[in-house]
Protein backbone atom coordinates (compact mmCIF):
# COMPACT_ATOMS: atom_id res chain seq x y z
CA UNK A 1 0.00 0.00 0.00
CA UNK A 2 1.08 3.35 -0.81
CA UNK A 3 0.92 6.43 1.46
CA UNK A 4 0.33 9.73 -1.00
CA UNK A 5 0.62 12.73 0.48
CA UNK A 6 -1.32 15.49 -1.41
CA UNK A 7 0.61 14.96 -4.28
CA UNK A 8 -1.47 16.49 -6.79
CA UNK A 9 0.34 20.01 -6.06
CA UNK A 10 3.25 18.65 -7.63
CA UNK A 11 2.30 16.89 -10.74
CA UNK A 12 -0.89 18.20 -12.17
CA UNK A 13 -1.60 22.03 -10.48
CA UNK A 14 0.73 24.08 -12.47
CA UNK A 15 -0.01 22.93 -16.14
CA UNK A 16 -2.21 26.12 -17.07
CA UNK A 17 -3.96 29.05 -16.13
CA UNK A 18 -1.80 31.02 -14.11
CA UNK A 19 -0.45 34.12 -14.95
CA UNK A 20 2.49 34.64 -17.18
CA UNK A 21 4.81 37.06 -16.84
CA UNK A 22 4.67 40.17 -19.48
CA UNK A 23 7.53 39.52 -22.11
CA UNK A 24 8.99 42.95 -21.55
CA UNK A 25 9.90 41.86 -17.64
CA UNK A 26 13.66 41.48 -17.37
CA UNK A 27 14.02 37.61 -16.85
CA UNK A 28 15.40 36.38 -13.13
CA UNK A 29 18.39 34.14 -13.49
CA UNK A 30 18.20 30.51 -11.75
CA UNK A 31 21.62 29.10 -11.47
CA UNK A 32 21.34 25.27 -11.57
CA UNK A 33 24.40 22.43 -10.99
CA UNK A 34 24.09 19.31 -12.72
CA UNK A 35 25.46 16.58 -13.53
CA UNK A 36 26.64 15.78 -16.95
CA UNK A 37 24.81 12.72 -17.89
CA UNK A 38 21.80 15.82 -17.94
CA UNK A 39 23.37 18.58 -19.88
CA UNK A 40 25.38 16.84 -22.43
CA UNK A 41 22.06 15.03 -23.84
CA UNK A 42 20.87 18.66 -24.63
CA UNK A 43 17.87 18.16 -22.53
CA UNK A 44 18.32 21.00 -20.11
CA UNK A 45 19.07 23.54 -22.54
CA UNK A 46 16.70 22.54 -26.01
CA UNK A 47 14.02 21.58 -23.45
CA UNK A 48 13.53 22.35 -19.95
CA UNK A 49 15.00 25.78 -20.14
CA UNK A 50 13.11 27.30 -23.15
CA UNK A 51 9.82 26.29 -21.82
CA UNK A 52 10.65 27.76 -18.42
CA UNK A 53 11.61 30.57 -19.30
CA UNK A 54 8.54 31.12 -21.71
CA UNK A 55 6.28 29.85 -18.62
CA UNK A 56 7.82 31.83 -15.80
CA UNK A 57 10.57 34.48 -17.59
CA UNK A 58 13.01 32.84 -15.37
CA UNK A 59 16.40 31.84 -17.32
CA UNK A 60 17.97 28.57 -16.26
CA UNK A 61 21.96 28.68 -16.34
CA UNK A 62 23.13 25.47 -15.31
CA UNK A 63 26.83 24.04 -14.61
CA UNK A 64 27.70 20.56 -15.87
CA UNK A 65 29.83 18.89 -13.98
CA UNK A 66 29.62 15.43 -12.29
CA UNK A 67 27.24 14.83 -9.46
CA UNK A 68 30.09 15.17 -6.96
CA UNK A 69 31.62 18.42 -8.54
CA UNK A 70 28.27 19.49 -8.91
CA UNK A 71 27.88 18.96 -4.73
CA UNK A 72 30.90 21.15 -4.14
CA UNK A 73 29.55 23.77 -6.09
CA UNK A 74 26.37 23.97 -4.41
CA UNK A 75 28.16 24.03 -0.84
CA UNK A 76 30.13 27.04 -2.55
CA UNK A 77 27.00 28.89 -2.72
CA UNK A 78 27.08 28.43 -6.64
CA UNK A 79 24.15 27.06 -7.11
CA UNK A 80 20.21 27.24 -5.85
CA UNK A 81 19.43 23.68 -6.88
CA UNK A 82 21.06 20.71 -7.69
CA UNK A 83 20.42 18.02 -10.90
CA UNK A 84 21.90 14.46 -9.54
CA UNK A 85 21.60 10.96 -9.51
CA UNK A 86 23.66 9.45 -6.86
CA UNK A 87 21.94 8.31 -3.62
CA UNK A 88 24.50 8.10 -1.53
CA UNK A 89 26.04 11.45 -2.21
CA UNK A 90 22.63 13.44 -2.49
CA UNK A 91 21.86 12.27 1.64
CA UNK A 92 24.85 13.20 2.93
CA UNK A 93 24.63 16.19 1.24
CA UNK A 94 21.04 16.80 2.65
CA UNK A 95 22.77 15.26 6.28
CA UNK A 96 25.03 18.09 6.35
CA UNK A 97 21.57 20.49 6.10
CA UNK A 98 23.08 21.81 2.25
CA UNK A 99 19.53 20.01 0.81
CA UNK A 100 16.01 20.36 1.09
CA UNK A 101 13.28 18.96 -0.17
CA UNK A 102 14.32 16.17 -2.47
CA UNK A 103 12.26 15.36 -5.48
CA UNK A 104 12.62 12.53 -8.07
CA UNK A 105 11.71 13.31 -11.70
CA UNK A 106 13.18 10.75 -13.97
CA UNK A 107 14.91 7.84 -14.64
CA UNK A 108 16.68 5.86 -17.16
CA UNK A 109 19.53 3.31 -17.18
CA UNK A 110 23.12 2.71 -17.33
CA UNK A 111 24.65 0.60 -19.81
CA UNK A 112 28.23 -1.14 -20.04
CA UNK A 113 29.24 -0.23 -24.16
CA UNK A 114 32.79 -1.07 -25.83
CA UNK A 115 33.78 -1.85 -29.40
CA UNK A 116 31.79 -3.94 -31.62
CA UNK A 117 33.63 -7.01 -32.23
CA UNK A 118 33.52 -7.52 -28.25
CA UNK A 119 37.09 -8.75 -27.86
CA UNK A 120 36.28 -9.47 -23.99
CA UNK A 121 33.25 -11.20 -24.93
CA UNK A 122 30.35 -9.41 -22.47
CA UNK A 123 27.69 -8.96 -24.85
CA UNK A 124 24.14 -10.11 -23.54
CA UNK A 125 26.15 -11.30 -19.72
CA UNK A 126 24.70 -9.48 -16.76
CA UNK A 127 26.70 -6.88 -15.69
CA UNK A 128 28.58 -8.67 -12.73
CA UNK A 129 29.34 -11.17 -15.37
CA UNK A 130 30.40 -8.85 -17.62
CA UNK A 131 32.63 -7.20 -15.47
CA UNK A 132 34.65 -10.36 -14.41
CA UNK A 133 34.92 -11.39 -18.09
CA UNK A 134 36.27 -7.79 -18.56
CA UNK A 135 39.29 -7.76 -16.15
CA UNK A 136 39.72 -11.66 -17.12
CA UNK A 137 40.56 -9.91 -20.42
CA UNK A 138 42.04 -6.97 -19.46
CA UNK A 139 44.78 -9.12 -16.83
CA UNK A 140 45.24 -11.10 -20.17
CA UNK A 141 46.16 -8.01 -22.28
CA UNK A 142 47.89 -5.60 -19.69
CA UNK A 143 49.64 -3.70 -22.47
CA UNK A 144 46.20 -2.93 -23.90
CA UNK A 145 43.59 -0.13 -22.52
CA UNK A 146 40.80 -2.25 -21.70
CA UNK A 147 38.65 -0.24 -19.66
CA UNK A 148 38.18 3.58 -19.27
CA UNK A 149 36.19 5.02 -16.17
CA UNK A 150 35.74 8.46 -15.66
CA UNK A 151 36.60 8.11 -11.96
CA UNK A 152 35.60 11.74 -10.74
CA UNK A 153 33.29 11.39 -7.88
CA UNK A 154 29.72 11.64 -9.94
CA UNK A 155 26.94 9.85 -10.28
CA UNK A 156 27.91 7.27 -13.08
CA UNK A 157 31.37 6.46 -10.95
CA UNK A 158 29.99 6.41 -8.22
CA UNK A 159 27.66 3.69 -9.90
CA UNK A 160 30.55 1.77 -11.72
CA UNK A 161 32.34 1.98 -8.36
CA UNK A 162 29.09 -0.07 -6.60
CA UNK A 163 28.87 -2.94 -9.59
CA UNK A 164 32.73 -3.24 -9.39
CA UNK A 165 32.29 -3.83 -5.60
CA UNK A 166 29.34 -6.45 -6.46
CA UNK A 167 31.45 -8.41 -9.10
CA UNK A 168 33.54 -8.90 -6.37
CA UNK A 169 36.25 -5.95 -7.35
CA UNK A 170 38.00 -2.93 -5.53
CA UNK A 171 37.49 -0.26 -7.93
CA UNK A 172 40.79 1.78 -6.06
CA UNK A 173 42.50 -1.57 -6.93
CA UNK A 174 42.03 -2.16 -10.26
CA UNK A 175 42.42 1.73 -10.90
CA UNK A 176 46.29 0.34 -10.71
CA UNK A 177 46.22 -2.21 -13.33
CA UNK A 178 47.46 -1.18 -16.73
CA UNK A 179 44.92 -2.36 -18.46
CA UNK A 180 42.70 -0.19 -16.33
CA UNK A 181 42.25 3.82 -17.63
CA UNK A 182 40.69 6.79 -16.18
CA UNK A 183 39.85 10.38 -17.50
CA UNK A 184 38.58 12.21 -15.05
CA UNK A 185 36.16 14.18 -17.22
CA UNK A 186 32.21 14.14 -17.60
CA UNK A 187 30.64 11.25 -19.65
CA UNK A 188 30.62 12.71 -22.97
CA UNK A 189 34.53 13.26 -23.18
CA UNK A 190 34.83 10.03 -21.50
CA UNK A 191 32.42 8.38 -24.30
CA UNK A 192 34.67 9.85 -27.07
CA UNK A 193 38.50 8.69 -25.24
CA UNK A 194 36.34 5.12 -25.32
CA UNK A 195 35.54 4.95 -28.57
CA UNK A 196 39.27 6.24 -29.68
CA UNK A 197 40.77 3.46 -27.92
CA UNK A 198 38.49 0.95 -28.52
CA UNK A 199 37.86 0.35 -25.10
CA UNK A 200 34.72 -0.64 -22.81
CA UNK A 201 32.92 1.81 -20.36
CA UNK A 202 29.83 2.80 -18.19
CA UNK A 203 27.25 5.35 -19.36
CA UNK A 204 23.52 6.74 -18.93
CA UNK A 205 21.85 5.74 -22.05
CA UNK A 206 21.04 8.81 -22.64
CA UNK A 207 24.19 10.61 -23.36
CA UNK A 208 25.66 7.43 -25.43
CA UNK A 209 22.31 7.84 -27.68
CA UNK A 210 22.81 11.12 -28.78
CA UNK A 211 26.71 11.03 -29.60
CA UNK A 212 26.13 7.82 -30.92
CA UNK A 213 23.21 9.28 -33.00
CA UNK A 214 25.49 12.15 -33.89
CA UNK A 215 28.50 9.65 -35.36
CA UNK A 216 30.46 11.01 -32.69
CA UNK A 217 31.39 7.07 -31.24
CA UNK A 218 31.11 3.97 -32.60
CA UNK A 219 30.17 1.58 -29.47
CA UNK A 220 27.90 -0.50 -29.44
CA UNK A 221 25.43 -1.16 -26.24
CA UNK A 222 26.56 -4.23 -25.16
CA UNK A 223 25.37 -5.25 -21.46
CA UNK A 224 22.14 -3.40 -20.63
CA UNK A 225 19.65 -5.78 -18.19
CA UNK A 226 19.72 -5.95 -14.41
CA UNK A 227 17.93 -3.64 -11.56
CA UNK A 228 21.85 -2.47 -10.92
CA UNK A 229 21.63 -0.50 -14.24
CA UNK A 230 18.58 1.87 -13.28
CA UNK A 231 19.66 5.48 -12.93
CA UNK A 232 17.50 7.76 -11.16
CA UNK A 233 17.49 11.53 -11.19
CA UNK A 234 16.74 13.91 -8.34
CA UNK A 235 16.14 17.94 -7.87
CA UNK A 236 17.69 18.69 -4.60
CA UNK A 237 16.92 22.72 -3.03
CA UNK A 238 19.62 24.18 -1.32
CA UNK A 239 18.46 25.04 2.16
CA UNK A 240 17.63 28.37 2.47
CA UNK A 241 18.94 28.18 6.31
CA UNK A 242 22.40 27.08 4.99
CA UNK A 243 22.99 29.70 2.53
CA UNK A 244 20.47 32.17 3.04
CA UNK A 245 21.41 34.39 -0.24
CA UNK A 246 20.27 31.49 -2.53
CA UNK A 247 16.89 31.71 -4.66
CA UNK A 248 14.74 29.36 -2.33
CA UNK A 249 11.18 30.32 -4.28
CA UNK A 250 12.15 29.70 -7.84
CA UNK A 251 14.28 26.58 -7.10
CA UNK A 252 11.15 25.15 -5.73
CA UNK A 253 9.24 26.02 -9.17
CA UNK A 254 11.63 24.29 -10.90
CA UNK A 255 10.68 21.55 -8.77
CA UNK A 256 7.32 21.54 -9.17
CA UNK A 257 7.31 21.88 -12.79
CA UNK A 258 9.78 18.95 -13.66
CA UNK A 259 7.22 16.90 -11.74
CA UNK A 260 4.06 18.69 -13.12
CA UNK A 261 2.52 17.00 -16.38
CA UNK A 262 4.14 19.74 -18.31
CA UNK A 263 7.58 18.85 -17.15
CA UNK A 264 6.90 15.00 -16.82
CA UNK A 265 5.60 15.03 -20.82
CA UNK A 266 8.34 16.96 -22.13
CA UNK A 267 10.64 14.29 -20.14
CA UNK A 268 9.02 11.49 -22.02
CA UNK A 269 9.09 12.98 -25.78
CA UNK A 270 12.93 13.96 -25.49
CA UNK A 271 14.46 11.94 -27.85
CA UNK A 272 11.60 10.37 -29.39
CA UNK A 273 11.81 12.16 -32.76
CA UNK A 274 15.34 11.93 -33.46
CA UNK A 275 16.41 8.26 -31.70
CA UNK A 276 13.40 6.79 -31.63
CA UNK A 277 12.85 6.43 -27.87
CA UNK A 278 13.11 8.84 -25.16
CA UNK A 279 16.33 9.75 -23.88
CA UNK A 280 15.13 9.78 -20.06
CA UNK A 281 11.72 8.38 -19.01
CA UNK A 282 9.64 10.20 -16.32
CA UNK A 283 9.12 8.73 -13.02
CA UNK A 284 6.11 10.52 -11.72
CA UNK A 285 3.61 8.13 -13.50
CA UNK A 286 5.77 5.13 -12.49
CA UNK A 287 5.34 6.01 -8.88
CA UNK A 288 1.56 7.18 -9.42
CA UNK A 289 0.95 3.87 -10.71
CA UNK A 290 2.62 1.65 -7.68
CA UNK A 291 2.81 -1.32 -10.11
CA UNK A 292 5.94 -2.78 -12.10
CA UNK A 293 9.63 -4.21 -11.86
CA UNK A 294 11.05 -0.25 -12.42
CA UNK A 295 8.67 0.93 -10.06
CA UNK A 296 10.57 -0.99 -7.02
CA UNK A 297 13.76 -0.32 -8.46
CA UNK A 298 13.03 3.58 -8.51
CA UNK A 299 12.29 2.95 -4.71
CA UNK A 300 15.15 0.39 -4.15
CA UNK A 301 18.27 2.40 -5.79
CA UNK A 302 16.42 6.15 -5.81
CA UNK A 303 14.50 6.35 -2.24
CA UNK A 304 15.58 7.09 0.95
CA UNK A 305 14.57 4.79 4.32
CA UNK A 306 12.99 6.81 6.63
CA UNK A 307 11.54 4.91 9.67
CA UNK A 308 9.39 2.32 8.80
CA UNK A 309 9.36 3.89 4.91
CA UNK A 310 10.89 4.50 1.99
CA UNK A 311 10.29 8.29 0.43
CA UNK A 312 12.03 10.62 -1.94
CA UNK A 313 12.78 13.00 1.07
CA UNK A 314 12.85 12.34 4.49
CA UNK A 315 10.94 14.04 7.00
CA UNK A 316 13.92 15.90 8.61
CA UNK A 317 15.09 17.54 4.93
CA UNK A 318 12.21 19.03 4.45
CA UNK A 319 11.38 23.01 4.97
CA UNK A 320 8.35 25.12 3.54
CA UNK A 321 7.39 22.58 0.51
CA UNK A 322 4.89 23.91 -1.80
CA UNK A 323 4.57 20.22 -2.92
CA UNK A 324 4.64 17.17 -1.10
CA UNK A 325 6.30 13.71 -1.49
CA UNK A 326 5.95 10.18 -2.24
CA UNK A 327 5.88 7.55 0.36
CA UNK A 328 5.65 3.90 0.31
CA UNK A 329 5.89 1.22 3.12
CA UNK A 330 9.06 -0.43 3.59
CA UNK A 331 8.07 -4.05 2.84
CA UNK A 332 7.18 -2.83 -0.44
CA UNK A 333 10.78 -2.72 -1.37
CA UNK A 334 12.03 -5.21 1.49
CA UNK A 335 9.26 -7.71 1.45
Amino acid sequence: MIVLLLFGLSYGCITGGEERPTQTEKPKVLTISTTTSLYDTGILENVVAPIFKERYNIELRFIPKGTGGAILDAKSGASDAILVHALSKEQAFMEERYGVNRKVFAYNFFVVVGPKDDPAGIRGLSVSEALKKIVEYGRAHPDKLVWVSRDDGSGTNTKEIALWEKAGFDFNELKNESWFGTTGAGMGNTLLYTSERKAYTLSDIGTYLKYQKEGKINLDVLVDKGEELINVYAIIIINPKKIPDKDFEDAMLLAEWLTSEEGQNAIAEYGKEEFGRPLFYPAVPVLRSEQGEVFKWILKYGFMRDGDKYTECPEKFRYNATYDFFEFPASVVEG
